[in-house]
């Protein structure tokens, strides 16, 4: 692959848009970004074999890694660096709980945010609330009728975008909490037991239908997310639009 310094020489290119997923899991990210760019080559990267990945080709390798490398020769990276080490509730009873069983997780959102700007493409970093992710957007299922909840912010490196309106949530989400059952029109697509979702149901709230692994599909974003994104990202770059849309 060629470096490709300036990304208006887009307009004049003929092949698909490259697009790096790092961290990629099974591919929800991927999934919405085609359905934003249409004429794109996904990349995957994880750590970890990902034998459901829905993209065009994936490597097993240390993601921060592959993007110093390797990241320079795509179009567009997406990293969705591991949350278990970032969010608010690994803050609390989670890191203790980690603690006494001798689990630690890294903090990766630093290392892999100067990973993405050492390549100098336009990028986008997704972590949980209270990571240290720079809050630019916003996501969450409501907004886009999804039965789920799950918020997420996302880092935009190299563009920028306006923050959706945030729809008032229609209720609680289903299950067990400080010991009272409620019903709801959300799923809790984490953790199992205590009235959490199936994997039918997480495959139904996060429309995804291409694998059944419980876990991977509670660790996955919802398509809706990065369609988003990615229509967000074309409609900030023209030039990337233009080509995706020949």
């Amino acid at each position: 692959m060629t470096h490709r310094p300036d990304i208006g020489r887009l307009l004049a290119l003929l092949e698909p848009v490259r697009v790096l997923d790092a961290y990629s899991c099974i591919g929800g990210a991927a999934k919405g970004y085609r359905r934003a760019f249409g004429n794109c080559h996904i990349t995957g990267v994880d750590i970890q074999a990902q034998p459901d990945y829905c993209g065009d080709a994936f490597h097993q390798a240390d993601a921060i890694e592959y993007i110093r490398v390797h990241g320079h020769e795509y179009d567009f990276i997406h990293a969705s660096p591991p949350c278990q080490g970032e969010g608010a509730p690994t803050k609390g009873t989670n890191k203790a709980r980690n603690a006494a069983i001798g689990r630690t997780y890294p903090r990766l959102i630093v290392p892999t945010r100067a990973a993405l700007e050492s390549t100098g493409r336009p990028y986008v970093m997704e972590n949980v609330p209270g990571s240290e992710v720079r809050k630019d957007v916003r996501l969450c299922g409501e907004q886009f009728g999804l039965a789920v909840i799950m918020h997420r912010y996302f880092e935009l490196g190299g563009w920028t975008t306006t923050q959706p309106a945030h729809p008032k949530h229609r209720g609680y989400v289903r299950g067990w909490r400080h010991g009272e059952y409620r019903e709801g029109p959300y799923v809790a697509a984490y953790g199992e037991g205590g009235g959490k979702a199936t994997v039918q149901e997480i495959r139904a709230a996060k429309g995804i239908d291409w694998s059944t692994d419980h876990r991977r599909l509670r660790e996955a974003l919802p398509p809706a997310y990065t369609e988003w994104i990615g229509r967000a990202f074309l409609a900030a770059v023209p030039v990337l639009k233009m080509e995706a849309a020949a």
